[in-house]
């Protein structure tokens, strides 16, 4: 069965540009007037002073194009010619059908004018007065929606609204003018509308985003233990609560306290799940009972089996500090080591002397365990590569390890501890940087006072 051709109006002064009046064309004459009302050929001479034949295509002149679909068997024009905001003709396409309808509703059309006395096909509510509105809708869901409706039926055309048309308007009252003003309306109405529901669509996915990204973040388990613990981070990610810096602290049954931070390779959203990733299997593990080289281990394989790319790795520190929180044991894999603060005495590094590789390089690696002595009262503060790496002032020099003893030994100076000891060191990494830090940085700091 043949398809029916979509009549095209011929309105010179909306599709060509030309102020000539013209007949309706014939559904076999369709093709022919679209192509002709859609180039115009004229002959311009080139430089050399010969004619040539220069074809423009009219969306130049054209802003706004209108869907029509009416079912108008005499054929007579309801759509008088228009002209945009800029004074340019609006261009008219005619749909005597919504199967027509969804042939030429292309992407250059701009607003749909919908007869709503037109049957809605493969519609069974056919009490429903809007049901071939709401095929359109459905239809054209970007598309800005004028209802038509009869002279006098304000209910329907307020109702129309209400479903989801831009605005509504009286077939008998139809003028140039009058229409031109509604399209324009139409169209801004529709974007503003669209704007705002990607707006709320944002903000609700940025606060999903971070519902999710907060609830990954650990919450220590040092319920019993005498050790104050406290804790900074900043994601290197614009906007984002998490990146590929993760740390946590746990008690196990027997009043070991075990810390950890590491810094995965990278700071996106890739990087920070496998950071959530290894931070969880950490935890597990550790209340299974595993520490040290076994755990580092265990550690290396789930980071093997759940990174994207070969060459993706992680900085690991671990220390378990005994029940009598006098010593501890530490753990490095490539990554710097805590820094330790005692009464009396200045801030100093702990031994990095057995600091095994980054989890991830190599198979079969081994991760020395060092006893560390720490005495009675002390802080200790493990911190990720990116609060050592901020650049000071404008040259290439960066903080380094050095830097940041001697600022955090300053701050201990000055009476600085906990949240505050931490929020200021992180603050003048920041400024001695001249602005915020592009990679992820991690603190934390546990405390023990007799």
């Amino acid at each position: 069965m043949p398809v029916p051709i979509p009549r095209q109006r011929a309105i010179p002064a909306v599709e060509s540009g030309q102020a000539q009046a013209a007949s309706p064309c014939g559904d076999g004459q369709a093709e022919d007037s679209a192509k002709d009302a859609s180039a115009t050929a004229r002959r311009t001479p080139d430089t050399a002073g010969n004619t040539t034949d220069k074809v423009e295509n009219n969306t130049t002149h054209t802003n706004l194009t209108l869907l029509l679909i009416e079912d108008d068997p005499a054929g007579s024009p309801i759509v008088p010619d228009m002209l945009d905001q800029a004074g340019k003709p609006i261009r008219v396409r005619t749909a005597r059908n919504l199967t027509e309808a969804g042939r030429l509703l292309t992407d250059d059309v701009h607003c749909i004018l919908l007869d709503l006395a037109l049957p809605a096909p493969g519609r069974s509510d056919s009490d429903d007065e809007l049901a071939v509105l709401r095929h359109v809708l459905e239809l054209a869901p970007r598309h800005a929606v004028l209802a038509l409706t009869a002279s006098g039926d304000a209910e329907r055309g307020a109702e129309a609204v209400r479903v989801g048309a831009q605005d509504y308007l009286f077939r008998d009252e139809l003028d140039g003018r009058l229409l031109s003003r509604a399209i324009r309306y139409a169209v801004e109405r529709k974007r503003s509308e669209s704007a705002e529901r990607r707006l709320a669509e944002g903000r609700l996915r940025a606060q999903e985003n971070r519902r999710l990204e907060r609830g990954l973040l650990p919450t220590p388990l040092l319920d019993g233990s005498p050790l104050r613990f406290a804790a900074r981070y900043r994601p290197g990610r614009s906007r984002a609560l998490l990146g590929g810096d993760f740390y946590d602290v746990v008690r196990t049954p027997d009043g070991t306290v075990h810390a950890m931070i590491g810094d995965v390779c990278g700071h996106g959203p890739d990087e920070a799940a496998l950071g959530v990733e290894l931070r969880i299997a950490w935890r597990a593990l550790t209340l299974a009972g595993l520490c040290g080289d076994q755990l580092l281990n265990t550690l290396q394989q789930v980071l093997e089996h759940e990174r994207a790319d070969d060459e993706i790795f992680a900085t690991l520190c671990t220390v378990d500090i005994a029940p009598d929180g006098r010593r501890a044991g530490l753990c490095l894999a490539g990554h710097p080591s805590p820094l330790l603060a005692r009464p009396g005495k200045p801030a100093r590094l702990l031994p990095y002397d057995n600091n095994g590789p980054a989890l991830g390089l190599l198979p079969g690696a081994r991760w020395p365990r060092t006893q560390v002595e720490l005495g009675a009262e002390w802080s200790l503060m493990l911190y990720t590569d990116g609060l050592i790496e901020g650049r000071i002032g404008q040259g290439r020099e960066r903080l380094g390890q050095e830097g940041m003893t001697e600022m955090v030994r300053r701050q201990f100076a000055e009476g600085l501890r906990g949240e505050a000891l931490l929020r200021a060191a992180v603050n003048e990494v920041r400024d001695l940087n001249g602005g915020e830090l592009t990679d992820d940085v991690a603190v934390l700091l546990l405390d023990r006072v007799p």
